[in-house]
């Protein structure tokens, strides 16, 4: 018996908007990061590569701050696509956002080799505004916390 497979927020970006190197689709050098719900939590997990090496055996704070940022904006559209009525997979196309401050505090070095686990929550502080806080965990142990306030990109450029 084979799993469905669960449809992150990313799956879903319009073609435009799925270049990230944190979590587009689209980016064939990228993270890939697929951000989606775990009850009313969001939930992302990733295991860097040796590439990621800050010193041996431990990850490099900007893939966490990347893990961070993307996961950050991924629930803010998870949130005002649910609050929008949808669901991933629904066929209705999710909003995008961007960051507009991210903040991170490194709790203790993060060993590689092991799968990283972000967690979010989101509060809405404004119709296009989400904040979000998120716990990154390596082997259960915390490692790294952030705050991500995502803004919902314009349809267009220039406009």
């Amino acid at each position: 018996m084979s799993e469905t497979p669960i449809t992150a927020i990313q799956d879903e970006y319009a073609e435009e908007f799925a270049h990230c190197y944190g979590c587009g689709r689209l980016n064939e050098e990228g993270h890939h990061f697929r951000t989606r719900w775990q009850g009313d939590k969001t939930f992302t997990e990733y295991e860097p590569g040796s590439e990621h090496t800050a010193i041996p055996g431990f990850v490099y704070g900007g893939v966490i701050a990347s893990l961070i940022d993307c996961h950050g904006t991924g629930s803010a559209s998870l949130a005002l696509h649910r609050k929008n009525g949808f669901e991933p997979g629904s066929g209705e196309e999710p909003p995008r956002f961007v960051t507009a401050s991210l903040h991170v505090d490194y709790l203790k070095p993060t060993p590689q080799g092991v799968t990283l686990t972000a967690v979010g929550e989101v509060e809405e502080i404004h119709p296009k505004k989400f904040k979000v806080n998120i716990e990154v965990t390596a082997d259960g142990a915390v490692c790294a916390t952030g705050t991500v306030v995502a803004v919902v990109m314009p349809s267009s450029f220039g406009k």
